[in-house]
């Protein structure tokens, strides 16, 4: 399967659909492309269908509709558009299943091994040395910033998110997401050292 010629639709269909950044810097397809990329680390370690796991990977945000779960919606676009480009009916249902669900992420159903993969590619994303980037990016942007509000900032991301690791479907992705937390709680102490 082309993949470029998926990314390219991924691409436009993100920059089209609608959905409102959270911060102009934020770029919900290069979001989808580092979600991409950890959907593939984590099957080179686990397994699991790679066409189904990269599909649904790149397809996970195209959709968007203010009064529609944008799972469900961007489902019904994947399930279109791999249907007019001659995907495979069976990887298409499932494909389909996993955008549509992939939101769930403390869902306790009984997954498949892809589903699993493609919710802890993007539960990765946006944590760790990126989330510093968010974090300080956003607080520039806010009045009277400064490295102090930043700080407090991630601090308050780490604090939210680290117990986020029960959401971790796969063990190599609790791997990687505790390895991410480390490096916060390690940056975080040195900050304070340096701020304090």
């Amino acid at each position: 399967m082309n993949y470029a010629d998926v990314i390219e639709f991924v691409k436009t269909q993100t920059a089209e659909n609608g959905r409102p950044p959270n911060y102009e810097f934020r770029s919900r397809f290069e979001h989808t492309m580092r979600v991409y990329r950890w959907a593939i680390k984590l099957q080179s370690k686990l397994g699991g269908d790679l066409d189904i796991i990269v599909l649904a990977a790149l397809l996970h945000d195209i959709g968007w509709d203010e009064n529609r779960p944008h799972g469900e919606v961007g489902a019904e676009i994947a399930v279109e558009y791999l249907d007019s480009i001659g995907v495979d009916p069976e990887k298409i249902a499932k494909i389909g299943e996993i955008i549509m669900i992939h939101e769930e992420k403390d869902t306790d159903a009984d997954l498949s091994l892809e589903c699993r993969i493609v919710m802890d590619a993007d539960l990765l994303d946006e944590v760790g040395a990126v989330s510093v980037l968010w974090d300080s990016m956003a607080t520039a942007l806010e009045d009277d910033a400064s490295y102090k509000r930043a700080y407090y900032r991630i601090k308050n991301f780490y604090r939210i998110n680290k117990p986020k690791i029960r959401r971790c479907k796969t063990d190599a992705g609790r791997v990687e997401y505790n390895k991410r937390m480390q490096l916060l709680e390690e940056f975080i102490f040195q900050l304070e050292k340096e701020l304090f």
